[in-house]
């Protein structure tokens, strides 16, 4: 005999909860705001810090919203859809920004680019196979954020970084497979662990704003090296 899944709770207590993990999903685009107000100050250092906790409220939401069953008490609100709208302006539309006011391409080249990202990353998050029944995105998943982050800290030439942008805008609608750092099961720990160095390494480098020296900027380079090659070697059969 199957056990049953216990009983839903849609007393007020339980429904208050779950309001608040809406709140709590919807505050992310507060953080864009505020990420969009240092841009337009030329702040960059804080701007990718408030992403940064715009990262950490969407790494953290969904499991509140599986603890308090969100979606079965509070389904008016569809979490799905606040996730989508915080991560196109924080992961895509606050970086397009910055790659337009930020003096990394060419000037001309500035607001087309800047388009190409937003055009291209709504097109991304707007796509039902992003990613596969292996955990795996396929196509460059529109982490602008990261992106625009290593241009930032390694101010390549204007035309390697508009190359770079217009290459990964294309890799969109390529299925080239990225890593999910928490969902793909393969090398798991391995992964957590570099994301929580990454991390590290990130706040050092914004603390001295993009001039962390060459241990930190190296550490940050192999990390996001590790990230781009662990999903051009997954196996087929790999989750």
């Amino acid at each position: 005999m199957s056990e049953q899944p216990p009983a839903i709770d849609h007393g007020p207590r339980a429904y208050a909860a779950a309001i608040a993990v809406h709140v709590f999903t919807a505050s992310g685009a507060a953080l864009g705001l505020l990420a969009m107000l240092a841009a337009v100050e030329r702040r960059w250092a804080l701007m990718f810090g408030i992403l940064g906790l715009a990262l950490v409220v969407d790494g953290v939401d969904g499991a509140l919203a599986r603890r308090y069953r969100v979606a079965e008490i509070a389904p008016r609100w569809s979490g799905d859809t606040l996730d989508l709208v915080v991560d196109i302006l924080t992961y895509v539309f606050v970086p397009a920004y910055a790659v337009v006011a930020g003096d990394l391409v060419p000037q001309p080249l500035a607001i087309p680019l800047g388009m190409l990202i937003v055009v291209t990353g709504v097109l991304y998050f707007a796509d039902r196979g992003m990613k596969g029944a292996d955990n795996y995105f396929y196509g460059f998943p529109g982490v602008w954020n990261a992106v625009v982050f290593y241009l930032f800290l390694l101010r390549p030439d204007p035309w390697i970084a508009t190359l770079t942008i217009m290459v990964l805008a294309a890799l969109t609608f390529v299925p080239i497979p990225f890593l999910h750092p928490f969902r793909v099961t393969r090398f798991r720990v391995v992964t957590i662990g570099l994301l929580a160095l990454w991390t590290v390494l990130a706040i050092a480098a914004l603390a001295r704003d993009f001039a962390p020296g060459p241990w930190v900027t190296g550490g940050l380079v192999l990390i996001g090296l590790y990230f781009l090659a662990a999903g051009l070697l997954r196996r087929p059969d790999a989750a």
